[in-house]
């Protein structure tokens, strides 16, 4: 048995987009080019507005935040709330307060509720 730590402080700051105080820690690659990681963004951080590279599921799994796409309307999640982005679809996403999200990643991954 093997144990791992996906907190913050295992994860790399996110320096592009012109986000701050946000974090990234990745759980798995695979073969299909698959990514599974968390995003832990910090009170008043923000991953900055960006369009997605592949199709992404991206899921509050502690705290409550925002996400905004192309109109910059911000639309507040909590823990156990989430938004899929298809591929090429413009977005951003922060919390005052502090957030930790689980994103899947994947040129093949559907919308789940299609």
């Amino acid at each position: 048995m093997e144990f791992y730590k996906f907190n913050k402080e295992g994860s790399n700051e996110i320096g592009n987009y012109h986000s701050k105080s946000a974090f990234y820690s990745k759980i798995l690659k695979t073969e299909e080019a698959t990514n599974i990681g968390f995003i832990h963004i910090e009170p008043n951080g923000i991953v900055g507005y960006h369009e997605a590279p592949v199709p992404q599921l991206f899921v509050v799994v502690q705290g409550e935040g925002w996400i905004a796409g192309e109109d910059e309307k911000r639309i507040t999640l909590k823990s156990g709330e989430g938004v899929f982005w298809k591929k090429g679809e413009g977005h951003a996403s922060g919390s005052t307060k502090g957030m930790a999200a689980l994103v899947i990643q994947s040129e093949r991954l559907p919308n789940p509720y299609l």
